[in-house]
């Protein structure tokens, strides 16, 4: 997979992503998840909030939707156009999402910043990855964190055919499973590139599409000030961060995520996870 992360390589696969149009167009998630919710620009970026005393921790944990396992028997997952860009929620809530891991030189050390602030966030793992690095993903569960598919090898979906697609799914799904335990909820396409056999096959695993709102660009190393003026510059109600625990040199990823997390505490955001919404 390292090969597949290098700048030049994500460059040019990024370009045809973008090409395509595959996420172009935002979402967002409501009440009723098997309706198509209408589609809203993402939050321009504004000035930083104003710094508060922290507040009580214990919201930190709670799930965007409810609080424990769902009490009803999961419906179906709808097949979506377009990837969810932003997440539901009442007041200043935020989504941090890791993509490209589980890596044992990084991973940790996010681990670690987020148990120590008491916030839950997504991992979207790639299975290579996970297979040899299934007690990082067992601790994540065990921690409350989402653990997402992000496919096997880190593909351009775009470019495969429909049975590759599935086995992409299927085998990291079957990782996450065998790790922590039930099979993952949530879905995002290498590069952001979606076609339709990605929606249509990771509604039939029984996934839901996720994309973001806010690219930290991490993975190009711009210095962990910028990452940090990223997600600063882009913190709004509802917004999902993308950053990436593997994949390349991720020290400045975890040196930002130390600096830019208590800074969103502070500024009043609730940093936590979604539920999902069945049908």
């Amino acid at each position: 997979m390292q090969n597949d992360q290098s700048p030049t390589r994500r460059r040019a696969l990024l370009a045809g992503a973008v090409s395509l149009g595959a996420a172009g167009a935002a979402a967002v998630f409501a009440p009723g998840a098997g309706k198509r919710a209408a589609s809203t620009p993402p939050p321009a970026a504004g000035a930083r909030a104003a710094r508060r005393p922290l507040g009580p921790s214990e919201y930190r944990l709670r799930p965007l939707v409810g609080h424990g396992p769902p009490r009803t028997p999961r419906g179906r997952t709808p097949v979506r156009r377009e990837p969810l860009l932003r997440v539901p929620g009442h007041g200043r809530t935020m989504v941090l999402s890791f993509d490209d891991g589980p890596d044992p030189r990084y991973t940790p050390h996010i681990l670690d910043t987020l148990a120590r602030y008491e916030v839950r966030a997504m991992f979207f793992v790639c299975g290579e990855m996970a297979v040899g690095n299934q007690d990082l993903l067992a601790r994540m569960a065990d921690e409350g964190h989402v653990v997402g598919n992000h496919t096997w090898t880190h593909p351009l979906l775009t470019r495969l055919r429909r049975a590759r697609i599935r086995s992409e799914m299927e085998r990291t799904s079957d990782v996450i499973e065998k790790a922590c335990g039930e099979r993952p909820e949530w879905f995002r396409a290498p590069y952001g590139a979606w076609n339709r056999a990605a929606f249509q096959l990771g509604a039939e695993l029984g996934m839901e599409s996720l994309a973001w709102t806010v690219d930290t660009l991490d993975w190009t190393e711009p210095g962990t000030r910028t990452i940090v003026e990223r997600v600063e510059d882009g913190a709004a109600p509802g917004v999902v961060v993308l950053s990436h625990d593997a994949g390349g040199d991720r020290s400045q990823s975890v040196r930002a995520l130390r600096a830019y997390l208590p800074g969103l505490l502070d500024a009043g955001y609730h940093v936590t996870v979604p539920r999902r919404q069945y049908v």
